[in-house]
Formats: C-alpha cells, sequence, structure tokens
C-alpha cells in the first residue's frame, strides 16, 4: 500500500480554493496513468483514462467519474490587529471544541508557511472563572501568534492568506492518523484504484474520470461544474465517513465500523444512492472477498449529491472509508478499510462495459 502517498497529500495545505499544491502534487503523481489531464476554470482536476478494450456493448463506452475533493476544512485570515494577533474566518464546518491549543501553518505567499499558535481569548485556566471554564468559544473568538510584532507581522502575513492544521501524518498500530484524511484519502482512492487496474493489467472496457474537486467543504460546488463538463453515464462519490465505533455513541449511531471493510454509501443529507448501484458493487465485493459494509449517514454530504443532480441527472453511489475523530488533527482510518475501498473500485470498474 501506498502509504507515503496518502502522507503526503494530508500534509499538503489546501482549503476550498486554494487546492492548488494539492492539485499540482496529483499531476505529478499521476504521469502515465491517465491520457489526458484539464484542470477547469474553478481549480478541479479532471483526468481521463480511455477504455483499454472494446465493450460488448454499441455506441460509446460506459463513462464512469470518480469525484475526489481536494480541499480540506481551514481558515483564511481576516484581521491583523495592532498587537499582531491574526484573527480568522473558518472555511467549513468546525467543532470548536477541538481547536484549543493547536499549532497552525499560516501558508503566505509573502512569508512562505509560518508556524503559529491557535487559541481563543480570554483567561487562561489559572485566572478562569468557573463560568469562564464552561463557554465554548466561537471561531471569531480564536486567535493565531505567530510570534512576531504587529509591524513584521503585517510584512509577512495579508488578509486571504490560507491558514491550517499543523500536525503530522502518523501510524497508530493497523490505522493511519493525520489531519485531512477528510478527504485526502478520496484523492489517493481516485489514483491509486487506477493504478491497481494498470498493474493487474486490466483491461477495462469503461471510460474512467477520476475528478479531483474543489470546494467541497463550503457546498460541494467544484463536483457540480465538473460533472456538467464530463457528463458521466455513472458517478462514485468518494469520501469518508463516520466511525463512531467508539465509547459514548450507541452502536445504532456508530455508521461504521473500523475495520469491516470499505463502506457502500446509502445515503446521507445529500444523496440518496442509486440502488443497483449499491447492489452491483456489493456483488463485486462478494466475488472478490473484499470486506464491505452499508452505510447511513444522519446528516452530512458529499460530492456525489452534486453529481446526482448535474446534467439530466446522473446515477450515483458512494464509496467511502469509515473514519474516527472526523473533522481534527486526529483523523484515523483503518489501513484494510482503505485497501478494500481501492480493490473494490478496480474490481468493480473492470466490470464497465
Amino acid at each position: 500500500m501506498n502509504v507515503d502517498l496518502l502522507r503526503r497529500l494530508c500534509e499538503t495545505p489546501g482549503i476550498p480554493g486554494r487546492e492548488e499544491r494539492v492539485r499540482e502534487l496529483i499531476k505529478k503523481e499521476i504521469r502515465g496513468l491517465f491520457d489526458e489531464v484539464t484542470t477547469d476554470a474553478m481549480g478541479s482536476l479532471i483526468c481521463r483514462r480511455a477504455p483499454r478494450a472494446k465493450g460488448s456493448g454499441r455506441g460509446r463506452p460506459t463513462r464512469v467519474m470518480l469525484s475526489c475533493h481536494m480541499d480540506e476544512i481551514g481558515f483564511y485570515v481576516k484581521h491583523i490587529d495592532d498587537d499582531g494577533f491574526i484573527r480568522l474566518n473558518a472555511a467549513g464546518g468546525f467543532d470548536t471544541r477541538n481547536l484549543f491549543s493547536r499549532r497552525v501553518l499560516v501558508c503566505s505567499k509573502h512569508g512562505g508557511d509560518i508556524v503559529g499558535v491557535m487559541n481563543p481569548g480570554g483567561r487562561p485556566v489559572h485566572i478562569a472563572t468557573e463560568e469562564d471554564k464552561k463557554k465554548i468559544p466561537e471561531v471569531k473568538e480564536f486567535l493565531v501568534d505567530i510570534g512576531l510584532p504587529a509591524a513584521k507581522v503585517r510584512k509577512l502575513v495579508a488578509v486571504g492568506d490560507m491558514v491550517v492544521m499543523h500536525e503530522p501524518f502518523v501510524a497508530v498500530g493497523d490505522k493511519l492518523v493525520s489531519k485531512a484524511m477528510d478527504n485526502r484519502v478520496a484523492c489517493w482512492l481516485g489514483i491509486e484504484s487506477v493504478r491497481r487496474l494498470e498493474e493487474q493489467g486490466a483491461k477495462h472496457a469503461c471510460e474512467i474520470y477520476s475528478v479531483f474537486t474543489v470546494q467541497e467543504e463550503v457546498g460541494l460546488r467544484g463536483a457540480l461544474t465538473a460533472a456538467r463538463s464530463v457528463k458521466p453515464d455513472i458517478g462514485i462519490g468518494l469520501d469518508v465517513t463516520l466511525s463512531c465505533d467508539t465509547p459514548g455513541v450507541p452502536k445504532d449511531e456508530a455508521v461504521t465500523i473500523q475495520g469491516q471493510g470499505c463502506g457502500l454509501h446509502i445515503m446521507d443529507s445529500s444523496m440518496i444512492s442509486n440502488h443497483e448501484l449499491i447492489d452491483d458493487l456489493e456483488a463485486v465485493a462478494r466475488k472478490h472477498r473484499i470486506r464491505h459494509q452499508r452505510t447511513i449517514l444522519a446528516r452530512g454530504g458529499q460530492d456525489g449529491g452534486a453529481v446526482q443532480l448535474a446534467n439530466e441527472g446522473t446515477k450515483v453511489a458512494g464509496v467511502v472509508v469509515g473514519t474516527r475523530y472526523i473533522h481534527t488533527v486526529t483523523e484515523m482510518i483503518h489501513r484494510d478499510d482503505l485497501a478494500a475501498a481501492r480493490d473494490l473500485l478496480a474490481a468493480w470498474m473492470n466490470t464497465l462495459k
């Protein structure tokens, strides 16, 4: 398994609207794997691989779009105060309980990547009142301190600069942990499932588009415009999903159990998968003895929801990887679940005509 690629993807900064570093990494990684690579006006990377065999049907081959969003949740600099503290505007959904005492990376076009620390304003624990301790601050109350006076900060940092969490990718037992597993996992799958076809010498009859989309975390934007361009017959939304198989969560709310395989994503707030596609994916998984589980997410969305609505409508299904502690710097996946998703995608695409 190419864990190093996943590490590089996760550690590369790229928030909604600023995915260019991730896009450049992917472009270098996929050389020779696709026949045509283009970037649309929004910044989504559209990678086409022509069929390697003739299909049995008439007309053009089945066109499948793997939708993999590149953006991670993060922040834009919105203000630098007179004491040199940086204030932020969120780009994506945060639970602020997870933002206390974090290292961040301020990605500045003037000063390069600058390490800073994030904390909310207010009294620290030694002088906090009991009421202070109960309060959960909003994003607007957090600040970034890069350890410099205001004049120097303003020379290095500008409103609109990108800020991301700054934590290393690590292996923990059978698991892999990092910020931005959501959704660099999908970027990895969009590459490695096609690479698996190549390595196996599979003569697939379908036309494959791995599309690395932008601005998913703020409304599935890039997937919609890319799908209008690609015009797929089938769309597969690749993403992480919750794995709440941890203490304090009822078993019926777990969504997925880590180590029990990739998820066949039935529905969420943005989409309902085509039931025939889910059945087809499940049949392939059973044939190849690939571990899998059916999943429903009560709230939340993914690129498949945008692809489904594009053009005259598209058949879609979701393939997901269960992830603990989503939207934190400790997003955790199981190696076997990731491998299962890769293997299922490769095997399924090889069945399409």
